[in-house]
């Protein structure tokens, strides 16, 4: 599983990294991005190009934050 998260739709609400701290920060400028399996943030650049590989284990943490995401924003590819 990959995720990656559109930030022009981001709301900045935090829930992705509350749900999987592991797999989303919140960064300075207020919108969530994706962190690669070894923990870097893929912030330059965001978007599609930020797609990250899921760890085992995180799967279902990813799958809710794109569930509970009020921006819609999290985009899952299997």
């Amino acid at each position: 599983m990959k995720v990656w998260i559109d930030q022009d739709l981001c709301t900045g609400d935090g829930i992705c990294v509350e749900i999987a701290p592991d797999v989303f920060a919140l960064l300075d400028d207020g919108l969530a991005y994706v962190k690669d399996d070894g923990g870097a943030i893929l912030s330059e650049p965001g978007g599609v190009q930020g797609l990250a590989t899921v760890k085992s284990g995180k799967e279902d943490g990813v799958v809710e934050s794109a569930e509970e995401c009020p921006g819609e924003c999290i985009f899952i590819e299997v």
